[in-house]
């Protein structure tokens, strides 16, 4: 059979993703600042989409052309001298005349102060026409001087963050305490030099043999140095270990005893609550280990994080959920989250009258189409967000109502059926959004965990239940009964879950409970110090507890 080429018609059906489609399914997993962000970028690419401002600041095209606003009667302006027409200075002269700030009432500023018996500077200070005089050798220091020996306080030049202060972080606090600590100037140099390796928790991370060759004076002149400024606050400042930086704050608060020092050359121990070679190490009772432990857990093992510039965003809840006097749920969108924009359909029409070239129109209907789709996909959103949200309500309507024990196992297959949704759709929708209910603020993705069997063919269990059953019994464990993960799970089945040792032995790690071994040692050792106080005539307060 010889091999031709030809022709052939076929009829299919596809899915074609087009930029706005793409852009509607990316809007959905934005958060709230990435799509403000999102909009403001929009906002300024078109000219006809606005943000909706309030009420009392919201003026129409009309409005503001018949009360004069000069920047309208520029665009009207440029339409007509686009349409090749001469601008008639009688008809602008006619309507300025009515304007309220033609009424021929003088508003210098020599008048205003007279009026209001007091300086215009003290009540208008962004007056453009107010300048202050600064000395010669000032000026070029002034961040907003313009040079010529005078402020402008309304001069386009000024930038708000030239003058902010600006944050004060670890390196400069440690920089003003060299000043004071060294006299010398070599000392300062090598002092700084030290201070450009600190990290951001405060600790030295240098190399003190590459930094006494590389500026060629001895290892033990840095160690000197380094003694020095071991000293700065807050103490615990350029530790090369955590051992080291906990005993500087200890020797800060004199504090420091042998004791304590074979404490800290054994936290690896510590870790483990091995208390019996602990207090075999240090030569101390159950009480004097307890006390030591109390005052380890008050110090800093991070001093250099005072000083991070991080900014920690709040989280603003993209659904409210309230109860409703009829009993039902009240689901509603929280307003805050909503970003408001609105299409100018008025400077659009004003605009299309004018008589334009083919590629502007050709741009302006561009800009309309995607306006149009951009708010669409915003109300579409809204409403996918919603609809997901009142479903989750409807799923897990005993845990808002009980609490975390009564938590479902739910996964997006469940919620995608029951509204009418693709499974990556609801996905998206979850990602990154927040519900405000009465017991917290829950992240969407909290409601879906995985489901754990139940034995004799019950109802499953959610994994975040059965962490919460978990956590219960180690709490309520005896100090002469300790669980181990075997009877954890024994209890766990008569409650009707049906759950592995290494799956209790994983939830446990991921919510930092000891074993139970570890946990023995660290009650026992409290228990012994109880009743060693209760034979003295008091009881103490050790207040140690570990995590």
């Amino acid at each position: 059979m010889a091999l031709s080429p030809k022709l052939d018609l076929r009829q299919t059906q596809a899915l074609v993703m087009t930029p706005l489609l793409m852009q509607s399914i990316r809007l959905l997993q934005l958060t709230h600042v990435e799509l403000e962000q999102f909009i403001d970028q929009e906002i300024e690419k078109n000219p006809l989409l606005e943000r909706e401002e309030s009420y009392g600041e919201r003026i129409s095209l009309d409005e503001r052309i018949a009360a004069g606003d000069r920047s309208y009667n520029e665009t009207e302006d440029f339409s007509k001298a686009s349409a090749g027409g001469e601008l008639d200075d009688r008809d602008h002269s006619s309507e300025r005349s009515d304007h309220w700030l033609s009424s021929g009432e003088s508003t210098s500023a020599g008048q205003m102060s007279d009026t209001f018996d007091s300086s215009l500077e003290n009540i208008f200070p962004d007056d453009p026409g107010t300048q202050d005089f600064i000395a010669g050798d000032l000026a070029s220091q002034w961040k907003s001087s313009s040079g010529d020996g005078y402020v402008s306080v309304g001069g386009e030049g000024y930038n708000l963050e030239q003058v902010t202060a600006s944050p004060h972080t670890l390196r400069d606090h440690v920089g003003e305490q060299i000043i004071f600590a060294f006299p010398s100037a070599a000392d300062r140099l090598i002092a700084a030099e030290l201070a450009d390796h600190l990290d951001e928790m405060g600790y030295l991370r240098a190399d003190t043999s590459e930094i006494a060759e590389r500026l060629g004076i001895d290892v033990s002149y840095v160690e000197e140095l380094i003694a020095v400024m071991q000293g700065f606050e807050p103490s615990g400042l350029f530790a090369r270990d955590l051992a080291e930086c906990l005993s500087l704050q200890l020797q800060a608060r004199n504090r420091l005893d042998p004791a304590m020092k074979i404490l800290l050359q054994n936290l690896d121990l510590l870790a483990k609550r091995d208390f019996n070679t602990l207090k075999r190490l240090c030569e101390v009772t159950d009480a004097d280990i307890l006390d030591m432990l109390r005052e380890i857990r008050l110090l800093d093992p991070k001093p250099g994080t005072a000083f991070s510039s991080g900014v920690a965003d709040s989280i603003i809840p993209d659904v409210q959920v309230d109860a409703a006097p009829d009993g039902t749920w009240r689901i509603e969108l929280n307003p805050d989250a909503l970003p408001r924009v609105l299409v100018n359909n008025n400077y659009y029409a004003t605009v299309s009258k004018a008589k334009v070239s083919t590629a502007e129109k050709t741009f302006l209907s561009e800009c309309l189409q995607n306006a149009n789709w951009l708010t669409r996909s915003l109300d579409q959103r809204a409403q996918t967000i919603l609809k997901v949200a009142s479903e989750i309500v409807r799923q897990q309507e005993n845990f808002l109502l009980h609490g975390i024990a009564h938590l479902k196992p739910l996964n997006l297959r469940n919620v995608a059926d029951a509204i009418g949704m693709h499974e990556s759709t609801v996905s998206r929708v979850t990602a990154n959004k927040y519900m405000l209910t009465r017991r917290g603020v829950f992240e969407l993705r909290y409601f879906f965990n995985a489901a754990i069997s139940a034995t004799e063919g019950g109802e499953q269990h959610s994994s975040q239940s059965v962490r919460h059953h978990i956590r219960q019994l180690i709490e309520a464990e005896a100090p002469n009964d300790i669980l181990s993960d075997d009877t954890i799970v024994d209890l766990l089945k008569e409650q009707g879950v049906d759950i592995a040792r290494r799956t209790v032995a994983k939830y446990r790690e991921a919510m930092n409970i000891a074993s139970s071994v570890q946990r023995r040692r660290e009650k026992k050792a409290q228990t012994a110090v109880r009743k060693g106080n209760g034979r003295s005539g008091f009881v103490r307060n050790t207040g140690v507890g570990f995590s």
